[in-house]
């Protein structure tokens, strides 16, 4: 369903699980970036109102999402780490050109945000399956669900404000960019790392 082509190897789960502390901090850092990201698009593009109503719902959920991380990690006896830059994220983010016509900018960060929603997808579906601690299982099976509304969402409005054909070239060619990028991830306990 996602369309990644290259899975995350299972065995990222089991660095996770030595230090759940980070992957939880990484995690509260990448539901605050992505409300930044939907009030980004909000401040950016401002005369799509399906697009703006769509990102007020989306920065709400998401920094929801950022407090129900934060609630956890204080519950575990813990406190939000410090942010750090997010290697994926950075090296995504060359693929498009930069500049270009408004409409084409608007496409390209849609389609990056449809992306990091899916592997985010994927990495909350691993944790939900192969997490030894049922509870914090349960916690990324519930989330999973929500990343996967997200990606759709992205995708959808990347089709419909960008030529269909060329979106979808455009969406495969990132795909395939994205998995040379995951080769040399998985390493981290990080959301995407």
């Amino acid at each position: 369903m996602l369309g990644l082509k290259l899975p995350t190897d299972p065995r990222w789960v089991n660095i996770v699980e030595k230090n759940i502390d980070e992957i939880l901090t990484d995690h509260a850092y990448c539901e605050q970036k992505a409300a930044s990201t939907a009030i980004s698009l909000i401040v950016t593009f401002p005369e799509y109102p399906d697009l703006v109503q769509e990102m007020v719902a989306l920065s709400r959920e998401e920094m929801g999402h950022f407090k129900m991380v934060h609630d956890l990690i204080l519950a575990r006896g813990s406190k939000l780490g410090r942010y750090r830059k997010d290697d994926y994220v950075v090296e995504l983010m060359k693929f498009f050109p930069k500049g270009g016509e408004r409409k084409t900018q608007l496409v390209h960060r849609l389609l990056y945000a449809a992306l990091i929603e899916a592997r985010s997808c994927e990495r909350f579906r691993l944790l939900s399956e192969e997490l030894q601690d049922k509870e914090l299982a349960e916690f990324y099976r519930k989330l999973m669900i929500s990343e996967a509304g997200h990606y759709t969402m992205f995708l959808k409005f990347a089709r419909k404000f960008g030529d269909r054909k060329e979106v979808d070239q455009k969406w495969q060619d990132l795909l395939e960019y994205e998995a040379d990028i995951m080769k040399n991830l998985g390493k981290k306990e990080t959301v995407h790392g």
